[in-house]
């Protein structure tokens, strides 16, 4: 059985799940990380590595005769770290540049979801040169809320629901003044908000096949209730009730057939893991945002649950081979609540230091996030600091699993969402 070397690029909570699930693999020889974290360390070797060195990266792989490169985050996908890497003969999982565009511009995704008639919102798109444009069409609207999108990657920050046209102006301008998001709305989408439950499906491509992998239900805003400003995401609970097995076969001939179709016409076969980012309506699935990459935290939930070689399965997709594997998963149920330092999405603190997780339960997952090492402690050095995970045979066995190891873990201003997965109960 041939065995690979494997470089994982990321440092998130989403990377220390994937180090996880990739170390159980059979075919796994050893495992870099760069950066990674210091709970990827327990099932890797970290490495000090500028990940947006194209060229490092491929000098890395060649001295280290890495075989496989996982790349967890978008951005590096959406800058095209995968062809610059294929380029020079190394195998990678993940989209090309061209088709990662189908999260790095909203407008492109779009654009290509009326091409190709797949359900999601009407829209408008403008430049950044005619926001004033933009503003009065939105005054003009007579449907509220509405919602607007930065065309370009905005680390989960640059999507806003409006309720009013002078809330929109304020947007706008925020959008202006804001560094990061200056960048990322150059061009501007503005579409119709849709009402209905949120759902998160991944979906393992190769180019030509796809298989659904499991679905989950994130939590984007930081306060109970779906309150507040927009983040990465500060829980999830897998799989979501709301995606039975008629939505989910719906989700597979509206959505997912025609996406890989329309990405094989526009020569750039999706290739990785492709979340797509749903509102199931009244009137079924709809797109609300497409991702080239595992989502944080559903990631941390979906992985527990996959009972295939996770590394198998990347290869076989590097392949081409996919539609040879068939997806197993559990039928346990996961809820990840994710600890935050005080003050995220805003500004926050770092250095404190974290206690508590010898004490967390032999079956709760703790997935690192934003922490560091200082003088040989664990101490916070993000916004979202880490996902605790609790498994059961009912979501709400999950979720009591989930909070129960949450009050074993301390850090001076820790805070996380008291109704992680309750959404997920009123569908059961």
């Amino acid at each position: 059985m041939a065995t690979h070397n494997v470089l994982l690029i990321g440092g998130g909570g989403r990377e220390h799940a994937l180090a996880w699930k990739l170390s159980q693999s059979e075919l796994l020889k050893t495992l870099f990380i760069a950066p990674g974290n210091p709970g990827t360390s327990q099932f890797g070797k970290n490495i000090s590595l500028d990940i947006s060195d194209a060229d490092r990266v491929v000098l890395f792989c060649r001295n280290k005769k890495v075989d496989l490169v996982v790349i967890g985050p978008e951005k590096p996908l959406v800058e095209g770290l995968a062809d610059h890497l294929e380029s020079h003969g190394i195998s990678v999982f993940g989209p090309r540049k061209e088709a990662a565009k189908l999260e790095g511009s909203k407008m492109f995704a779009k654009k290509f979801m009326k091409k190709y008639e797949i359900p999601t919102a009407s829209f408008k798109t403008f430049s950044s040169d005619k926001f004033d444009e933009a503003l009065n069409y939105i005054e003009k609207r007579d449907r509220w809320p509405v919602v607007l999108k930065a065309d370009g990657l905005a680390a989960g920050k640059g999507v806003f629901i409006c309720e009013s046209a002078e809330e929109a102006g304020q947007r706008l301008k925020q959008y202006r003044e804001n560094d990061m998001l200056k960048e990322a709305s150059d061009r501007l989408v503005i579409e119709d908000f849709m009402k209905g439950e949120e759902a998160s499906v991944f979906v393992m491509c190769d180019g030509h096949s796809a298989k659904i992998l499991h679905h989950a239900q994130d939590h984007k805003r930081i306060g109970d209730g779906d309150t507040g400003l927009n983040t990465g995401g500060m829980g999830a609970y897998s799989p979501a009730p709301i995606v039975d097995d008629h939505m989910l076969d719906r989700i597979e001939r509206e959505i997912i057939a025609p996406t890989i179709t329309g990405m094989q016409l526009e020569e750039a076969p999706y290739k990785g893991i492709l979340y797509l980012g749903l509102m199931i309506t009244p009137k079924g699935p709809k797109v609300v945002e497409y991702n080239c990459r595992f989502g944080d935290p559903e990631c941390q939930v979906i992985l527990p649950s996959l009972k295939n070689d996770l590394l198998d399965l990347m290869v076989a997709s590097e392949e081409q081979r996919l539609d040879e594997k068939e997806i197993q998963v559990d039928e346990l149920f996961r809820c990840c609540v994710v600890l935050a330092s005080e003050g995220y999405p805003g500004s926050y603190q770092k250095g404190k230091r974290i206690s508590g997780i010898e004490n967390t339960d032999s079956n709760a997952l703790i997935f690192q996030a934003g922490t560091a090492l200082e003088h040989g402690e664990l101490v916070t050095s993000g916004g979202r600091v880490m996902g605790v995970v609790g498994s059961g045979g009912t979501l709400q066995q999950a979720i009591d699993h989930a909070y129960d190891n949450v009050d074993k873990i301390s850090f001076e201003g820790a805070y996380w969402r008291k109704d992680i997965g309750k959404k997920g109960l009123l569908h059961l």
